[in-house]
């Protein structure tokens, strides 16, 4: 997350370190203001949360808070700057009169200061996106959280919240597109859990594929396994089609659609199939939990990477992150029908040649064989 300094840590606004264009840029707002107090009317947007610095924060309150001095007589004495001085100490500590006289001295044009000020509030922008996609990623891996799914709609939902707030203050420009590449696609979590799901999900439907119609919300880029995406579309596919549907049958629709082209071994699949516990809407809600978190992870290392790179305007971060978070809206759609019951059952499908009997209606006490509890 960026770095918020201590009150004392910034005190030094000529500090030797390489500092940020927005340091200069909020030097030459500050300035402008200690010159020319008036001009704080002509500022809209901004507020002293908007600076990146406890020194500049603490000085643009305190220029916020005092009433503006008369023109006249600040022309001729420093009893105003003084009083500032004094009121942004109470919490930026280590600032010192000559602090003041260097912002006035930096600044180039006083009359400069709404183009200044539009300046700060888009770094900060920037880094108020910045800090809500990071929080949307850390709560995918937070592992303590009771119900994940819910508590990581609500940060994406903040999220959308703060990218609509940038959109309301920015208009749009032209080259509306983030140039900065997107990050590669995180690492699965719990990624041995997930194999054995998913295994139990197409061993299940395979034995009962009257439950693939209750699942219509999963489609196979919900798997992770490529070779599971394969064979869970083999199985939608036969159930369409009203054919047979048995391990060997799978296989069969396997091998037409080149699955088994990697080299998978064609027992081992039947193996595989030939193992069913629970139900397919368990094991189904299971896997399309799994992909909206790691979806949610996706789009919040995706906007954390466009919100980083400064070259970014406020509008390209707006584009790129309303794109992203369309993502996490795909599957969350999926997810609430999932999971929200229906009033009416759907109509049954006429029966496929084969019939079998249905699993477990309860989803309660889903595995005959142990499986590790959700995250």
């Amino acid at each position: 997350m960026p770095h918020t300094p201590e009150p004392d840590e910034d005190h030094d606004l000529y500090a030797s370190a390489p500092r940020q264009p927005v340091f200069h840029v909020e030097q030459a707002l500050l300035g402008a203001l200690l010159l020319d107090p008036h001009r704080l009317g002509d500022l809209t947007g901004i507020t002293a949360e908007s600076f990146s610095t406890a020194a500049h924060t603490a000085l643009f309150a305190a220029i916020s808070a005092l009433p503006p001095p008369d023109p006249d007589e600040h022309a001729k004495n420093a009893t105003w700057l003084d009083r500032v001085l004094t009121t942004a100490r109470q919490q930026a500590h280590g600032l010192t009169a000559s602090d003041l006289h260097a912002l006035v001295q930096v600044c180039p044009w006083p009359r400069h200061a709404p183009a200044y000020a539009r300046m700060v509030e888009a770094e900060h922008a920037r880094r108020r996106l910045e800090v809500a996609a990071e929080r949307l990623v850390h709560t995918v891996h937070d592992a303590s959280l009771p119900h994940p799914v819910q508590t990581v709609l609500t940060e994406a939902d903040a999220l959308a919240t703060v990218v609509d707030d940038i959109a309301a203050r920015f208009p749009p420009r032209a080259g509306v597109l983030p140039r900065t590449a997107a990050p590669p696609p995180p690492a699965a979590p719990d990624y041995i859990e997930a194999i054995e799901e998913e295994r139990l999900l197409l061993a299940t439907a395979t034995a009962y594929p009257a439950g693939i119609d209750a699942v219509p919300w999963l489609l196979p880029g919900d798997l992770l396994v490529p070779l599971h995406a394969g064979l869970w579309q083999c199985l939608t596919t036969l159930a369409r089609r009203q054919e047979p549907v048995d391990p060997v049958t799978v296989l069969w629709e396997a091998q037409q659609r080149g699955l088994l082209d990697d080299g998978s071994d064609p027992g081992e699949v039947l193996r595989m199939l030939a193992e069913p516990a629970g139900s397919v809407e368990h094991w189904g809600e299971r896997a399309l939990q799994r992909s909206l978190l790691i979806t949610a992870e996706h789009t919040g290392r995706h906007i954390t990477a466009f919100a980083g790179d400064p070259a970014n305007t406020p509008f390209q971060l707006v584009v790129g992150a309303r794109r992203a978070l369309s993502d996490i809206g795909a599957v969350r759609s999926r997810w609430q029908n999932a999971t929200t019951p229906t009033c009416c059952p759907p109509p049954p499908r006429r029966p496929a040649p084969t019939t079998r009997a249905g699993p477990p209606t309860t989803t309660a006490a889903h595995a005959s064989r142990p499986v590790r509890a959700a995250r």
